[in-house]
């Protein structure tokens, strides 16, 4: 019999947030805990450094190349693999509560089922499975849903604007006027996507996705395997928590990142070392992300509006930790408690002030490549807490999710299941992950592929708009753990270049069947 899985992902949250982690900004003892009982994963990398495709991927266990929704704005395809399918097979209920973002959110015309729900008051709707069935919406029989904002026709929006209108204007603005992220400035430094909001505390995202987690776990049977995916929208920008409770991190008191060079000469060094969009986008010359404001240059960037942006990010972090804690706790009500594993990770990284840098992109290092993974196994099988030290991917996700019910893996799964420790790890070549990034907007196109190993991380541009091919970083992660030096020409490493690119080529070469890349319908 499998046992009862909670997945549970972030947005846009860094490795080093978390306690264990080595973070001293945010108090985690929940996330901690769960960690000290379980596997913690030191080097967990993303299939893609943006929402869509990063989500995409745990959802299939393939790499966005193969699941081909390759950037955000592009839709995974309705019949694409979904391990909740393959799941609800198998008998358990199945539920996925927050934010979802297989789909775009900027949809006018109401083309796509992740926005018609709230609307149609019902908890799926039924679509085509990838095996030719038809059946719940990609295997899941409820959805609610939200994301970092009041706007929009998803769960959570309608939910405030019909019980709680007058809280609607303290939350920050997304898009601005002409539909571009919006590059205005709020809070005590004017930093972007930065605003003090009246919200209470108890009808923000956050607790509103574990109220809503809790109402259906306790809706459950009590003999029937479950999984619930609960998926909070925080702490991805805006960064806009309830005003009541940001002084529990003062941003005065809080220290510059250890990669946030103060001096614009430093921090123009630094990226000059890289390939050339990093410093286009720096000056404000090049945006290759919608997400990123369109009219907003990262050289504006002000030390007091990284220590800023960074408080209320640990903020957000900590309301995250305290509402995991409240649903483990309807868990341990149930007398569920020996019996569930629970996943915790996010989508992708931030800079938070790292190179001078906010937001995402197409850069490949650890503050947006490195993620947080806790693997909690049911306490019931007896398996060992450890740290794994080897480098794992979220596209092994899937694969053990199937593993912990019981199930087969499907040959469509990329990934292979976790493993429960280095040796693990070791047998099973658990020697590199590959992350990919592709993207067309405003005119620019950039192709990015990496490879990360426990030793270094390598990258190659591919040709497009910024490169012709030729450019790449390579990182050696003992001795530059903060990526400061590319190495990519280094004489002295070309060996070990030469390596890195022949599996980045066997990655490219990867046998299976690709799906044909969706096509781009909205910004995001």
């Amino acid at each position: 019999m499998g046992r009862k899985i909670l997945f549970i992902t972030t947005d846009q949250q860094r490795y080093d947030t978390l306690g264990v982690n080595g973070g001293t900004l945010s108090r985690t003892p929940v996330l901690d805990g769960l960690a000290a009982e379980g596997i913690r994963f030191e080097r967990c990398q993303p299939t893609s450094v943006v929402c869509m495709p990063s989500r995409a991927s745990m959802l299939t266990g393939q790499f966005p190349s193969t699941h081909g929704a390759w950037m955000n704005g592009v839709a995974l395809a309705i019949d694409a693999p979904s391990v909740a399918e393959n799941l609800k097979d198998a008998g358990y209920a199945t539920a996925l509560i927050g934010k979802a973002h297989f789909e775009p959110f900027m949809d006018v015309f109401g083309r796509f089922a992740e926005n018609s729900l709230a609307n149609l008051g019902i908890p799926t709707i039924e679509q085509p499975w990838f095996d030719g069935r038809r059946g719940a919406h990609r295997g899941f029989d409820h959805l609610e849903f939200a994301t970092h904002g009041v706007m929009g026709p998803l769960h959570y929006a309608k939910w405030i604007r019909e019980f709680h209108p007058e809280v609607v204007d303290g939350f920050y603005q997304v898009v601005d006027q002409d539909f571009n992220v919006n590059a205005g400035g709020g809070g005590d430094s004017g930093a972007p996507q930065v605003k003090f909001n009246d919200v209470p505390r108890e009808w923000y995202h956050t607790d509103w996705v574990a109220d809503r987690t809790i109402a259906w776990l306790d809706a459950q049977d009590s003999e029937r395997e479950w999984f619930c995916w609960m998926s909070f929208p925080d702490p991805h920008h805006p960064w806009d928590p309830p005003k009541s409770e940001i002084s529990r991190v003062p941003w005065r008191e809080v220290p510059l990142p250890q990669n946030y060079p103060e001096s614009a000469s430093q921090r123009e060094s630094l990226l000059d070392q890289k390939a050339r969009h990093w410093r286009a986008w720096y000056d404000g010359r090049v945006v290759s992300n919608y997400e990123a404001p369109a009219h907003w240059a990262p050289a504006t960037l002000t030390p007091d509006q990284v220590r800023e942006v960074n408080a209320l990010n640990a903020v957000e972090v900590e309301l995250i930790d305290e509402a995991i804690g409240r649903v483990m706790g309807a868990i341990a009500r149930r007398g569920w408690s020996d019996d569930v594993d629970v996943i915790f990770t996010t989508d992708h990284g931030e800079f938070q002030g790292d190179f001078g840098l906010l937001f995402k992109g197409p850069y490949h290092v650890d503050a947006l490549m490195r993620l947080p993974l806790i693997w909690r196994p049911a306490p019931s099988v007896g398996v060992a807490a450890g740290v794994v030290h080897e480098p794992v991917s979220l596209v092994s996700l899937a694969a053990t999710f199937l593993e912990v019910a019981g199930q087969p893996t499907p040959d469509w799964v990329e990934g292979a299941p976790l493993p429960v420790d280095d040796e693990d790890a070791r047998r099973r070549s658990f020697e590199s992950t590959a992350t990919e990034w592709d993207s067309d907007l405003f005119g620019i196109d950039v192709h990015v592929r990496s490879i990360v190993t426990r030793g270094h991380l390598y990258t190659e541009y591919r040709p497009g708009t910024m490169h012709d091919g030729t450019e790449g970083e390579l990182y050696d992660l003992s001795n530059d753990p903060m990526q400061r030096e590319n190495r990519f020409d280094d004489p002295a490493l070309s060996d070990v270049r030469e390596e890195l690119s022949e599996r980045l080529r066997d990655h490219e070469e990867r046998p299976g069947e690709r799906a044909t890349p969706g096509i781009l319908t909205a910004p995001v």
